[in-house]
């Protein structure tokens, strides 16, 4: 057996849903599997197609201007990752809230975030989704309900948990999807959020995205769980791992979770198992791992797979896949050109847009 088939079989045999402690009863289990089996149109397809190709154009783009000098700084591209931003974007509504780590260009454009505000901010341009002050890691959007981009690792899972508690105090039936990496994972502060969303059935849902690495080190170095979504079980929550190299398998699990949340059941987890083909960040050349696993994992390549399949399945024809990728990289020619072209920051805007308390009792002159 290749390499290849041994991901393959690694990934399918762990996308089978929660276990059976986890299900209140064998009816309900079988009523999830079932709705597993919806079948998908042209426009899901293509939908989840072009979310893809425009993640992997822009983040090709971003390498090239990065190699160039044109982005500073530090910079972590979303290339492999594309089906978990893709169906993600499918499963959920535009109204659920989204927190994430710094490895989230992918996640900001499939929240609706334009490539010309998300590559200016790239650039520190003062056209940038939050005006040239955040840069990489930093893009936000309220409008898209996009709550970052988080630095530090691991914060993003208490303000998404913090988030959904906002949306259980309104009453609403929204959700935060609060998403971080398998390094974050080993935060204190996951184990003390899920404590408390689980004790709140706060509206959350938590996806690590298991790329395998975290910065440099694998999963199996970093704990004696190496099964991530087994994690939940401390909490009673539900949990499943899902294969997050393609797009389907993403929208299923995410929908499954969100019909379960949004009946008032709190939280649930997924470990998302995914890949990314470049280091950790730019400066990484990867050499933790061998030549021959990624040559495996570009077999699977989301992208690729997912156009193969559209074609030969007659989905759409290779003429409507050509002319959306035309469609696609003109648009990143003007995201560049537009990023190029945009002023940059006034130095006085370092003082804008910062909280300020007027009443803060302990500020000293």
């Amino acid at each position: 057996m290749d390499l290849t088939t041994d991901i393959l079989d690694s990934i399918v045999t762990t996308n089978a849903g929660p276990s059976s402690e986890q299900q209140s009863s064998d009816s309900k289990k079988s009523k999830s599997k079932a709705k597993s089996k919806e079948k998908f149109d042209k426009a899901m397809y293509l939908n989840w197609f072009e979310t893809m190709f425009r993640i992997r154009k822009f983040e090709e783009k971003t390498l090239e201007a990065y190699g160039n000098q044109k982005i500073r700084g530090f910079c972590h591209v979303y290339i492999g990752q594309e089906a978990i931003a893709a169906g993600m974007l499918s499963a959920l509504r535009t109204d659920d809230a989204v927190v994430t780590a710094y490895r989230q260009h992918g996640i900001a454009l499939s929240r609706g975030m334009s490539s010309k505000e998300c590559m200016a901010e790239l650039y520190g341009k003062a056209t940038g989704c939050v005006k040239g002050k955040g840069g990489s890691m930093h893009f936000f959007s309220a409008e898209h309900r996009f709550f970052g981009g988080n630095g530090i690792v691991g914060a993003q899972i208490p303000i998404g948990t913090g988030i959904a508690f906002a949306e259980k105090y309104r009453g609403t039936d929204k959700l935060c999807v609060t998403m971080f990496g398998d390094g974050a994972a080993r935060q204190g502060a996951l184990y003390e959020a899920y404590n408390m969303a689980m004790t709140w059935k706060l509206p959350v849902l938590y996806i690590v995205e298991n790329n395998g690495y975290a910065m440099g080190t694998s999963v199996e170095r970093t704990s004696n769980v190496v099964d991530m979504y087994k994690i939940g079980s401390s909490f009673d929550m539900p949990s499943e791992a899902v294969n997050g190299m393609d797009p389907q398998s993403v929208h299923e699990a995410i929908a499954r979770a969100a019909e379960h949340i949004r009946a008032g059941k709190g939280p649930y987890f997924l470990e998302i198992k995914t890949y990314r083909y470049k280091g950790h960040s730019v400066s990484d050349p990867g050499n933790y791992r061998s030549k021959e696993e990624v040559k495996a994992y570009m077999e699977i390549d989301p992208v690729k797979v997912i156009e193969k399949r559209i074609i030969e399945q007659k989905i759409a024809s290779e003429t409507e896949i050509e002319e959306l990728k035309d469609k696609i990289k003109l648009e990143m020619d003007e995201a560049v050109a537009f990023a190029e072209s945009s002023p940059l920051p006034d130095a006085s805007w370092l003082y804008t847009d910062n909280y300020v308390q007027e009443d803060y009792p302990y500020m000293k002159d």
